[in-house]
Formats: C-alpha cells, structure tokens, sequence
C-alpha cells in the first residue's frame, strides 16, 4: 500500500498520477474503516481527499501554509503529514492542531474563520519581506458566517499571494440557505463563467474548477495559481461523500456519523428510537406551530437541534428558517421578529452561542425581547472536544441583563419551561437543555416560571443546604443520600431553575438552620452561579463551598476523570463536607 510509505508530504512527490490516484482509494478505505467505528466528519472528509493530495502534491507544506476553514476536513491532511498510525489507532483530534504537528497552524473547529486568520498570516509575512504561499481553505457551508464577509473584504485589497479555495459540495451540515449559494450554484452550472459573481464583485481574480475531484484537474489548478502575486479565488466543485453510497445518498446523517455497519451505512446506535432532548424538542415546537402560525423554529446550520427531518422542515414551510452558519444573524432575526410580535425559538449549541455575545446582549436583551433560545450541549457532558467545549456558558449567559436563562432536571420541567417561554411575551429567555439523558419528574412540576428567580426545595433538612444546577441536580442526590448515610442528618436539596437571579427570600431563610452551603454547577466556576450564592452570603456567618469546573481548555476529556479532577464526585463532596464539620 501507497500509504504505508507516505511519512510526510515530501513522500507524495515521487508518485505518478496513477499512483496518486491509488492512494485515494487507500485513503478513502482507511477514513471508512475508521469512522464507522469510532464516528466522525464522514462526508466532509470523503470528499476532499483528492484535493487534499493534490494540494500537498503541488504545495510545499509547512512552509507553504494550509489553513483549514473549520478543519473538520483535516483526516487526509492527518494522514499525509506524519500522524497515520496516530489517526487510525485514535489518537489525534478530529481538527487542525499545532501541538500535533508542525504543518497545523490553528486550533480549529468553528466555522468560517480561515480567510481571517489567513489575513493575518499574509500581513505577517508581507511585514517580514518573506515569501511563500499562504493557501485557505473554505466550504461545507462556511462563507455564511459572518467572520468569512469580513474577512473576503478585507483579503480582496491585499496586494500578494494569498489563495483562497472555495470547496463548493453544495451543502452545509444540512442543505445551504442563503443568496451567497445561489450565486455559487449560477457559477457551478455555468462553470465558472456567470456574469454574476460575488467574488470578482469584491475584487478577486477568480477560477472555476468543475472536475473537484479529479486529482489531475486538481493539480494542474494548484500548479497555476501557485506563487500567485495577489489574492484569488479558486472554486472546486466538490462530492461531499464521494466514493461512498450511503454518504452520497444521504449527506446530512454523514456530515457528522456515530459509528455505523460499512456495508449498508446504518446506524449501529439508533438515536431516533432513543427519547432525546432534540425530538422532545420537535415534537413540542411541532404541536404548537399548529396552534400559532406566527410560532417560528430558527436554526444556524444545525436543523437536528429540534429534531425535524426534512420531510418535516419541508412541511414546516414558513415556521421554520435555517439561516446558515450566520448565528450572529439568528440572534438579531429572533429579536427581530420577537418585536414584531412573532414567537421566535432559536435552537442553537452553546458551544457556537459564543460567537454571538453582542447580538445577545445589545440585540436581543438591551431591547427586552422575547425571544427564545434553547440551547444544547452544555457542562461536561457536552462535546469534549477542545474546540467545542460547552461549559462556559453559565458565565457567558447568566450575566446578561434582561435575560432569563432557566436549568430544568427532568424532562417534564424542560417541556414546561419550554411551553411558558413560547407562550409569554415579557422576556428574553434561554433554556439550557439537560444533557445527562431524559430523567422523568418523580412529582408534578410548575407550568409557571413568570415569578422570577423563585428556587424549588425539593428536601428539607439542616445543617448543611446543597444548591444543585440543572444536569448536576442528580449528583446534588447522591450526595445527599451519601451524606445521610456517613452522619445521620438530612441535609437540604435545592433546584434553583433559574440560572440569571437568586431566591434571597430562600436564602436568607436557609441561616436559620444551616452553617454551609454546597453550590454544584454543570460549568466553569469562574463568574458563575455558586459565585452569586457565595457573594449573597458574603457578610454572613454561612459558609459558601462552590463545586464547579475549572476555568481552562481541555481537549478529548474522560468526563469521570474530569469530574474527580475538580472534586465532583459524591464521595469527594460529602469527605469535604465532613471536614467542615470534624
């Protein structure tokens, strides 16, 4: 096998065409084996392999520099520079990352930030007087993000190399929205040649390529605008899961796949037959767009937030909006319309809700309008990629003025929450979605969360008062039962639900018969809720202990091993608290 002899990209030079194009297959074969085992970016990376060959075939990485747009289609480029066995044997990330090799450039792994980082890298190298080729690369959806106008209007003006390639497979994580992919699909069904044409618009020299996955056409299209003496576009048009059928077939699912059987591309884990927080989620939206037709679901790029399937978007028509990969522009479109007396609910992962803090705070809350957010995947049992991470948004969310942002246990109080959102009319409010699986009410729960800030006592006891957030309520039991087993005393059991305010009326009730109190929360301690409750208490002779997680970037973390590292754990907990005590 070609493969077992290509150690760095230096080893792709010596091949012939033939032999290239064998090592495609190889490629293609080893990326299947893989990711049907372990899950992973399937139909991205499926689809730029002949690109990614041709561009270390033609260009002379690291000097030269290859900058990949989200980098979620970096597995070929992983392969051809030194980190095969690491990758088969699951050892590298599924992104760009320097700390793995020398020709990565960026920790990556959110959309449509190549062209400005890029920028930079050209500016550097312009100030330095050197020369090399400085290659970005940009698709799958990524030129909706709002990062990626800017920094095209900014790269335009550059007067030296710098080589943007547009992977154009025609998708984003689902299909593309937008008037940007219209105009790209007048350039592909013209090849090239539609006078209509954003990228020469803004002053780029521009090249079409309709062959995207011929690696000939390919290098012969890398050979020309190599060391290039001002900016350009290069558009490839690409298959997103070229050379496998079930990606072909259905490219949404294989955008990002769990592990799946290699002969028919199913599923080994059926998610749709396991109750989930995102078919919840549809199903409520479902009943209540049939009630009110002004009631709207909005997504940035990620539709299986809420758990439609196409067929169900497309029946959905009007009350449902994909935006693209633009959730800066979601954010002022749900205030938008939650001011024209729509019902906007913006099904978002906290992880890219960052992208969009001013949106949040001087579109949506300065202006008091109720839309609604639900966002997913956050605390530790979110996406434990580096790039990805989703427990930074207590800190991030709960400190914006105006906005309610509300941490339901079960699956019922998520649902009422989620109801009386839609349904009131006085406030922002964001709902975060409990990610350690749907756990049913033991009791009735509220239908009315309008009194704000109002905490629920689900035990009473003394002493010792435990204030457990959302998906962390179920350690707040454990260790409430562990703590009732090590001394005999019941200790008191807290769902605070809202995450942006304090029950002072509950708090300053709990000193008459308890000496500490225990805060536990899903995320980053730094700015957080136990925080609030620890300042609140500050003056006073209650003891405050904030059990959270520590503010710093960890990558591919062993959720249990990240808990015990930060004393989460109910052994842990109840050892600290019998300290306090003896």
């Amino acid at each position: 096998m070609y493969i077992e002899k290509i150690n760095s990209p230096a080893d792709l030079k010596h091949l012939s065409l033939e032999q290239l194009t064998t090592l495609s297959s190889e490629i293609r074969q080893i990326l299947l084996n893989e990711l049907s085992v372990n899950g992973g970016h399937v139909g991205p990376n499926l689809g730029m392999v002949e690109a990614t060959i041709a561009l270390h075939y033609v260009f002379n990485s690291p000097v030269d520099k290859l900058i990949f747009d989200v980098s979620h289609q970096t597995y070929t480029h992983k392969l051809l520079t030194g980190r095969r066995d690491a990758f088969i044997e699951h050892k590298v990330t599924g992104f760009s990352n320097p700390n793995e090799s020398e020709h990565d450039f960026f920790t990556l792994g959110h959309t449509s930030t190549s062209i400005s980082l890029s920028c930079g890298l050209v500016k550097a190298r312009d100030l330095k007087q050197e020369k090399f080729n400085i290659v970005t690369l940009i698709g799958d959806g990524a030129l909706s993000g709002g990062e990626a106008y800017e920094g095209l209007d900014n790269a335009a003006t550059f007067k030296s190399n710098m080589i943007i390639i547009v992977n154009d497979n025609q998708m984003s994580i689902a299909e593309n929205h937008g008037g940007l992919y219209q105009n790209l699909t007048a350039l592909r069904e013209s090849k090239g040649a539609e006078p209509c044409n954003i990228f020469k618009a803004l002053g780029f020299d521009y090249q079409y390529l309709d062959q995207g996955n011929d690696l000939a056409s390919l290098i012969k299209a890398f050979k020309a605008v190599k060391d290039i003496d001002h900016p350009i576009i290069l558009h490839i048009n690409t298959e997103k899961g070229k050379g496998y059928e079930p990606a072909i077939t259905n490219k949404e699912h294989f955008h990002y796949s769990m592990p799946f059987d290699l002969k028919t591309g199913a599923p080994k884990i059926d998610l749709t037959k396991i109750e989930n927080y995102n078919n919840l989620t549809g199903q409520l939206m479902i009943e209540k767009m049939k009630e009110n037709p002004c009631l709207i679901g909005i997504t940035s790029g990620t539709p299986m937030v809420f758990g439609f399937t196409a067929a169900e978007r497309e029946k959905l028509g009007k009350q449902f909006v994909d935006v693209g990969i633009a959730e800066e522009h979601a954010v002022a479109f749900a205030s938008g319309m939650a001011k024209g007396g729509g019902r906007p609910v913006y099904g978002v992962y906290g992880t890219f809700l960052q992208r969009t803090y001013d949106q949040l705070s001087q579109d949506l809350c300065i202006n008091d309008n109720p839309a609604v957010l639900v966002v997913y995947a956050c605390g530790v049992h979110g996406i434990p990629d580096v790039t990805h991470l989703g427990f930074f948004d207590i800190p991030f969310l709960s400190n914006i003025p105006n906005l309610v942002y509300l941490a339901p246990v079960y699956k019922e109080e998520y649902l009422a929450m989620l109801e009386w959102a839609i349904q009131q009319t006085t406030y922002p409010v964001a709902i975060r979605v409990p990610t350690n699986g749907v756990i049913p009410a033991p009791k009735a729960v509220d239908t009315d969360y309008g009194t704000l800030n109002k905490f629920q006592v689900n035990q009473t006891g003394s002493n010792v008062a435990i204030i457990a957030v959302g998906s962390f309520y179920t350690l707040g039991e454990s260790i409430v039962k562990l703590y009732k087993e090590k001394s005999g005393i019941d200790a008191t059991l807290i769902n605070p639900r809202y995450l942006t305010g304090l029950d002072t009326a509950l708090l300053d009730q709990l000193k008459e018969k308890h000496e500490l109190i225990i805060t536990l929360e899903d995320g980053v301690l730094d700015g957080g809720f136990g925080e609030k409750v620890a300042r609140y208490y500050g003056t006073s002779e209650v003891k405050v202990m904030n059990y959270g997680i520590k503010k710093e970037f960890v990558d591919r973390y062993d959720v249990n091993e990240l808990l015990a590292a930060n004393r989460l754990t109910d052994k842990q907990v109840v050892e600290d608290i019998l300290s306090f005590y003896y």
